[in-house]
């Protein structure tokens, strides 16, 4: 994991239904190691994101906008670490992390969580406020030979105070690397008719919970994911 930590990264995402996963699984074994933690290798995130109160963060996401933040809360349920971290995507789509260990129980920023959020994206933390959790169970793999790094995410499930959702029979994977090449992963992707596409969690999240918000832009991902869930009872 070491070698494959890429907080400077391009990803690239897919959605497709659960029912698929176990071949694709079997099609990469030879080329892939599981991540194992605290004896399994399917470990539990918890992920509490921040915006400022009008959803600016978001909204910069929905209209396009390049040189965005996500600012979140991460829980390794396993390991009980908790991260503060903020992402930023820039002008060349590239992917940024930066991120420090948080003790606070209270899931407030402060001290070094704070000095982060300033130093790396010009805010303050009176500025934004905890909007919502992302949670889910992640498997995650590692090229043998390359500088990669699959994360395979099912279970997903959203909730704030007002309302919860799930998204039973979606997987979610990211293909994470220094730069775009084939692999092994891709080009199994491929030869299943599994196309790129999709949308972050967090603004996936948003879409369904927070009902007067502006999606437009996100209309045609959601009712493509709607599809991709949908074909867990017909199959």
């Amino acid at each position: 994991m070491d070698r494959v930590k890429l907080m400077d990264r391009t990803d690239r995402k897919y959605n497709f239904n659960i029912s698929l996963l176990p071949e694709l699984l079997k099609m990469v074994r030879d080329d892939y190691r599981a991540l194992e933690v605290e004896g399994t290798r399917m470990s539990r995130y918890e992920t509490l994101y921040y915006d400022t109160p009008e959803f600016d963060l978001f909204q910069n996401h929905h209209n396009g906008k390049m040189n965005r933040y996500k600012i979140r809360l991460r829980r390794y349920v396993e390991t009980k670490l908790t991260f503060f971290e903020v992402k930023f995507k820039n002008n060349k789509g590239r992917v940024i992390k930066k991120r420090v260990k948080n003790t606070n129980a209270e899931n407030s920023i402060t001290d070094n969580s704070r000095q982060l959020l300033e130093s790396v994206a010009g805010m303050t933390p009176e500025s934004i406020e905890p909007k919502l959790w992302v949670n889910y169970n992640r498997v995650t793999l590692v090229n043998n030979k390359q500088e990669e790094r699959i994360t395979i995410d099912l279970d997903l499930e959203v909730k704030n105070n007002e309302a919860e959702a799930d998204f039973t029979g979606l997987v979610i994977i990211e293909v994470k690397q220094a730069k775009v090449h084939e692999t092994p992963f891709v080009k199994c992707l491929k030869k299943m008719h599994i196309r790129k596409g999709g949308t972050s969690k967090y603004c996936l999240a948003v879409s369904k919970l927070i009902p007067d918000i502006k999606k437009n832009n996100f209309k045609p991902n959601i009712l493509a994911i709607q599809k991709i869930i949908d074909e867990t009872y017909t199959a």
